[in-house]
């Protein structure tokens, strides 16, 4: 089948479900991510498996865009009213979550039934999925929080916490990853893996995004024909520019794509009809492709193995999100809603969860867990992803954020 003729199915079939979900009381994305399981060639033989080793290009895109998007929801004004209560409630959700998953796997791994010659690696496998724990997903919130023009303090909040959530991910992840790997082979502590490494990803990866930010915002300023039909085409190029360099140079391009678009948001003049246009001609086409193409990527025969395992990771990790966005909010006298309702929103993951899920595959040390490790993160992605936009439906209207007529006329 013609690869064209598929994204054709996809769109179509994405849109129908969309439809039929918000019908149904739900989130369009719920029905994205679930035609894309119907559509998994696992599933149904409509789609051939070969297409979705094809699809690194359009889901690259699809995460610049959102990411972007997410980066445009972050400005300074907002920041710095509330930029203390961010701050801190992402440090304390992302590290009780990683926490509560490390020490989860850790003591519980050696009683599950798996492969006892796995279970001497209970630490190092509780570190690793407990790093992996950290990152949220913005994008399932994003398009709930567009769909019902969801405005307030917790859906900023939410935004805000999710974007930074990569950063303390990445972190985490490059931290433990090599305290994990002295574990499985006896290597030697290297700093420089441990905290060089991480902070040439950090550092360049928002150097690059202000960079290209500012041209971009420089370009805009100076063309004269900025017709709606201009500014996708500039937005777009650049954003694709962001996302190679920063694949070039080795630093993350969802960091590098967010960074951009908090640049945009805060220095350029016609930052409101930027996103405007944005969301309004193509947003629609991106999460459609994204969430659908995602779903489509579960591999079955791996994740019934270690259904066990991902059940057990998603509680743990929703505790930790739950208990350390609370604490968080306590610590900042945060408004009562803001405790209350914000971790719903912070279930969703996928993306950059994943990306960093793949890179143990290529590293040798892993290799007796690492079909695991992507098994329990793929798993509880889908489960993230379908339940996480109803849940963060749910408290928003919970906070008063989604009105009834906005769910009404969706």
């Amino acid at each position: 089948m013609q690869p064209i003729l598929i994204y054709g199915i996809i769109i179509i079939a994405g849109y129908i479900a969309g439809i039929g979900a918000q019908k149904a009381g739900l989130p369009r994305v719920t029905g994205y991510l679930l035609v894309g399981l119907i559509l998994n060639p696992q599933i149904t033989s409509v789609i051939p498996e070969g297409f979705i080793n094809n699809t690194e290009f359009v889901t690259n895109i699809s995460l610049a865009f959102i990411t972007l998007s997410v980066g445009g929801t972050l400005k300074m004004s907002e920041l710095r009213k509330m930029g203390k209560t961010i701050l801190l409630i992402t440090v304390m959700e992302a590290e009780v979550a990683f926490i509560m998953v490390s020490l989860g796997f850790y003591f519980l791994f050696p009683y599950l039934g798996i492969d006892s010659s796995l279970a001497i690696y209970s630490l190092p496998i509780g570190l690793i999925l407990g790093s992996l724990a950290c990152p949220t997903d913005p994008s399932a919130t994003l398009a709930v929080t567009h769909e019902y023009k969801a405005k307030g303090e917790v859906s900023s909040t939410i935004l805000g916490v999710a974007a930074f959530d990569d950063i303390a991910g990445i972190l985490n992840y490059s931290i433990f990853i090599v305290l994990a790997a002295t574990m499985m082979t006896g290597q030697s502590f290297s700093f420089h893996k441990a905290f060089m490494e991480p902070a040439y990803i950090i550092g360049g990866s928002i150097i690059l995004g202000i960079v290209m930010g500012t041209v971009f915002n420089l370009t805009t300023r100076f063309s004269k024909k900025l017709n709606d039909g201009v500014l996708i085409l500039m937005t777009f190029g650049f954003l694709m520019l962001a996302f190679g360099l920063a694949e070039l140079i080795k630093v993350d391009e969802l960091l590098a794509t967010m960074t951009m678009g908090i640049a945009i948001a805060n220095f350029n003049p016609k930052q409101d009809r930027i996103f405007k246009i944005l969301e309004g001609y193509t947003e629609e086409l991106i999460f459609v492709l994204f969430f659908v193409i995602s779903s489509m990527h579960l591999n079955f025969s791996v994740v019934s193995n270690s259904y066990w395992l991902i059940i057990i990771f998603i509680i743990l990790r929703a505790m930790g999100k739950f208990i350390g966005t609370f604490s968080g909010a306590i610590m900042v006298k945060a408004d009562r809603k803001v405790r209350h309702f914000t971790a719903g929103g912070l279930l969703p993951q996928g993306g950059i969860v994943i990306g960093l899920a793949l890179m143990i595959k290529q590293n040798d040390s892993f290799s007796q867990i690492a079909d695991m490790i992507i098994s329990i993160v793929i798993g509880a992605t889908i489960v993230h992803e379908i339940i996480g936009p109803v849940m963060a439906k749910f408290f928003l209207v919970k906070a008063g954020e989604i009105k009834k007529e906005a769910e009404s006329n969706t």
